[in-house]
């Protein structure tokens, strides 16, 4: 019997990791663009779920940005069909007219297909096939916008999808890694073009800053760029759990916090808890940005009896003596 190739056995050794633990029940729902990653991801889960007492379910989105889009899209779940899967969904979804920018976009229409499919399917987890690569070009983009710790932190190995784990078991796994594995497995991997287009940020980051980067610094650089994520992560892990802590402390009995229990605190804890504050309040995640934040801060510690900080989506928080409370809608 031939030898597993190494890349191979590494993918599977990452699934099994992955799927050890998740509660019984419904199937791990594997989502697979067709491209090198997500197929090796699909191919290992089909082979390590069964030999877990799992069942394996396969996912393609169709975003319709492409000619010939929706013909990948069933030649990739009749690939899954006769791999094994016990079932193949193909979902197209609509981009066009969301917010942002077409990454954006894309990203946001996916995650919401992903979670549809999860749900009608009772999935214990949705599967993603995120590489190491993807996360050292998530840092780099992060360091670029200025986003700080949280955007340092990358593509968590596992977050919360509307109720269902999101895994992304191949975190640790480079992309050459599961390029070869499609060779080794005899899988034709599709070549998004979209990987290659100069006019979206990640396609640049790819194409040329990341390996500039390696020509100036060495291979390991891709490495340590996801190993500072994994890092930088649990830094936030511990901040959030002192910040928790911290904002049930500042809570005034009938709403607000106290100003006198936030004054107190380092910079970092206290950015989050007003952060989580602002939140609760209702104020926009997505356009919750550092400003608004620096601006409630500026309500504790730099108080000249300023008006009301306005947040996206209608929030209003004033300084009242020694507590900050929201403004009621008018």
């Amino acid at each position: 019997m031939a030898a597993l190739a190494p890349p191979v056995a590494a993918i599977r050794v990452a699934v099994r990791r992955a799927l050890t633990g998740l509660p019984s029940g419904g199937p791990v729902l594997v989502a697979c663009s067709g491209g090198a990653d997500s197929l090796a991801l699909a191919a290992a889960t089909v082979f390590v779920a069964p030999r877990l007492g799992r069942a394996a379910a396969f996912v393609t989105v169709d975003h319709g940005l492409q000619d010939g889009s929706a013909q990948r899209a069933e030649a990739v779940a009749g690939w899954a069909r006769g791999a094994g899967f016990v079932s193949a969904t193909v979902v197209r979804v609509e981009v066009a007219g969301r917010p942002g920018g077409p990454e954006a976009a894309a990203r946001e229409a996916r995650y919401e297909a992903l979670t549809e499919v999860a749900r009608q399917q009772n999935a214990v987890a949705v599967l993603t096939g995120h590489t190491r690569d993807d996360q050292a070009e998530t840092v780099l983009l992060a360091l670029a916008r200025g986003s700080g710790p949280r955007g340092l932190a990358g593509m968590p190995a596992r977050r919360d999808l509307a109720g269902v784990p999101l895994l992304r078991p191949l975190l640790e796994i480079g992309r050459e890694q599961t390029r070869a594995a499609c060779a080794a497995l005899g899988l034709s991997p599709w070549q998004d073009p979209h990987n290659t287009d100069p006019s979206y940020a990640r396609s640049r980051v790819r194409a040329d800053l990341l390996p500039a980067l390696v020509r100036a610094l060495g291979p390991g650089v891709v490495d340590n760029l996801a190993r500072t994520a994994r890092l930088v992560a649990a830094d936030n892990a511990a901040l959030d759990e002192l910040a928790a802590t911290a904002l049930a402390a500042a809570r005034c009995p009938g709403g607000g916090l106290s100003v006198p229990g936030l004054v107190g605190l380092v910079p970092a804890v206290r950015g989050r808890v007003l952060h989580s504050w602002a939140r609760e309040l209702g104020a926009v995640a997505g356009a919750l940005s550092h400003r608004h934040v620096s601006a409630l801060d500026a309500l504790v510690t730099d108080w000249r009896g300023q008006g009301p900080t306005d947040l996206p989506g209608g929030v209003r928080v004033l300084r009242r003596a020694d507590r900050l409370t929201p403004v009621e809608p008018t």
